[in-house]
């Protein structure tokens, strides 16, 4: 059997969350842990969101606001309209008289299929579709990769019960017929250049009533009710802290009691962007990496346990101090932001000989310690 490096074990004993490792248990853990890869997430469900509502609700806003407070990078967003069925060219000479608000509009089977992949955790690609052409095959397809959770995003996506069955949560956006009305037009007038007078001719002969037979009575089946849309940031926020919660629920994204995440800030993107930047310079990286050790020192050390100290000088001044005590694993670099935070502060380092020569071939020393999992997001 072939030997493993030590940076394999550490990896293959380690994960996103693990929160230490002790090197006695390494050969042990190496060997029973499987790898955190797709193989695991075959094991996972990603949670699909499907978020319903007439024209111009305000659909895509909730989206874009629950995107960005779940962070992008584990969220995909997939459109309904991304299915509409190719117009044939009797259909094309008539375009005016189809009705694109009608369930039959829509490829139901292509979007099933599609979902089914995303929900084995295989990459699709999602038509883009042209509302010029009316076809699908103008614009190359839309390559969306599997991820925690997926969005499904439509006027009808709670109409067939197959696709309501893949959701693990519906959410109806519930706009004012009158705001829905004046948004269509000002969105089909300025960015569509159509006239006003087949907007409202559209509007009073497929969109009114198709969201009248069609839309409206989807709503009984939303889990959650949105009231103004995307104005609504008190319900967007609450669905959001929700969300979190089941996440964790079905492991997707486990909330560990010892993990503290720091908010993300543009200043905080901007210097993880620049430290994974090849081409930066050695002192701008040393310079950004210190000032994020120093952020993580900072809001670290206000997660820790501690007891007031008064004491009161042979001056007669009141110095007040705080006592705290942790074991951890630092860095000398986390070491000298440490001494830069706190004035008064004495370490301790608990050392252990220990024999792993049927691991490296040598003996190493062994921290005895415990970690506090901190994290810059």
């Amino acid at each position: 059997m072939e030997a493993k490096s030590i940076v394999d074990m550490i990896e293959a004993s380690s994960g996103a969350h693990f929160s230490g490792f002790h090197m006695n248990g390494l050969q042990r853990v190496a060997a029973e842990q499987p790898s955190t890869s797709a193989h695991e997430n075959m094991h996972k469900q990603p949670f699909v969101i499907g978020v319903a509502g007439g024209a111009a609700s305000g659909k895509t806003t909730v989206c874009d606001m629950i995107i960005q407070q779940l962070h992008d990078q584990r969220v995909v967003l997939v459109n309904q309209d991304s299915f509409y069925h190719n117009l044939s060219e009797e259909e094309l000479t008539r375009v005016h008289e189809y009705n694109f608000d009608h369930p039959d509009a829509f490829d139901t089977e292509q979007l099933l299929s599609s979902m089914d992949m995303l929900k084995h955790w295989k990459a699709v690609d999602i038509p883009n579709y042209d509302f010029k052409s009316y076809k699908n095959n103008v614009f190359p397809a839309r390559r969306v990769n599997p991820s925690d959770v997926i969005i499904l995003e439509g006027i009808l996506i709670f109409h067939d019960p197959r696709v309501r069955d893949l959701m693990n949560m519906k959410i109806f956006v519930d706009t004012d017929a009158d705001v829905r009305l004046a948004r269509r037009i000002r969105r089909d007038t300025v960015e569509k250049g159509r006239d006003i007078g087949a907007v409202l001719d559209q509007y009073s002969k497929f969109v009114k009533p198709a969201f009248d037979d069609f839309i409206l009575p989807t709503k009984k089946y939303a889990d959650i009710i949105i009231p103004r849309g995307g104005d609504n940031h008190v319900a967007v926020d609450l669905i959001v802290q929700h969300i979190r919660t089941k996440l964790g629920q079905h492991d997707l994204c486990k909330i560990y009691p010892n993990l503290y995440v720091i908010q993300s800030t543009f200043q905080i993107r901007g210097m993880h962007t620049l430290i994974r930047d090849a081409q930066i310079t050695k002192h701008d990286f040393v310079f950004y990496a210190d000032r994020l050790i120093r952020l993580v020192v900072e809001h670290g050390l206000g997660h820790l346990p501690f007891t007031e100290k008064q004491v009161i000088t042979p001056t007669g001044r009141l110095f007040i101090w705080f006592r705290y005590i942790f074991l951890h694993f630092l860095y000398q670099t986390f070491l000298q932001h440490l001494h830069l935070c706190q004035d008064f502060i004495i370490f301790f380092k608990i050392q252990s000989l220990a024999d792993y020569t049927h691991l490296f071939g040598e003996s190493v020393l062994n921290f005895t310690c415990y970690k506090l999992k901190l994290f810059c997001s």
